[in-house]
């Protein structure tokens, strides 16, 4: 994933670190934007997918809420191994638990349509939310299947923190562990092999 790379790029300039989290710049606005891209993308492909009826043209935040139902987002924890201080743990869509709205997002939102006056809110904090929100967002959709180009790759194993690694590597992650009995599938092979259509659609 190109944006995996280039924000390790970044951290050659930028030191991940609590005290420049306020730090902002073109080059962070500009994974921003392409973060925020990602994960627009993401939801409108699951909505879609699960035969949501809106256009994709039409959807926003309020239409990828509806995929907390589904995917728990609002339950998952992404490390960054390599931090000084102690936001390395974030969890970037926590308020959807009291279906607020995220900061990160909205920041992308305003920066987006009014650079001029809203620049300085693109920090390099809102970015490192924006990029562990898509990592959330794919880990629930892949868990840790990756084919990723591996000359760029920085491998982070045998780290004891109760979480896993995600895809690309670099991230941590810590998968939801509050699923409901009601909300959990069984997974029967012997029944599905000779299903024509063994996904199932939630209705959205």
């Amino acid at each position: 994933m190109g944006i995996y790379k280039d924000l390790l790029t970044l951290f050659d300039y930028i030191e991940p670190a609590d005290k420049n989290s306020k730090t902002y710049s073109y080059r962070i606005h500009e994974l921003l934007l392409r973060t925020c891209v990602e994960v627009e993308a993401n939801c409108k492909a699951i909505l879609i997918e699960n035969g949501y009826r809106k256009k994709s043209d039409n959807m926003c935040m309020n239409d990828y809420k509806k995929i907390e139902i589904s995917h728990k987002l609002s339950s998952y924890k992404i490390k960054l191994p390599i931090w000084n201080g102690k936001k390395n743990v974030r969890d970037p869509f926590s308020e959807w638990k009291s279906k607020g709205t995220l900061q990160w997002y909205d920041i992308y939102n305003q920066t987006k349509h009014d650079r001029h006056s809203k620049f300085k809110l693109a920090t390099f904090d809102n970015l490192i939310d924006a990029i562990c929100g898509l990592i959330s967002l794919i880990s629930s959709q892949f868990w840790r299947c990756d084919f990723p180009p591996t000359e760029w790759i920085l491998s982070l194993g045998g780290i004891n923190d109760g979480m896993e690694s995600a895809i690309g590597e670099y991230f941590r992650v810590k998968f939801p562990t509050d699923w409901d009995v009601s909300e959990r599938y069984e997974f029967d092979w012997n029944q599905l092999k000779n299903d024509t259509d063994p996904f199932q659609n939630s209705n959205y």
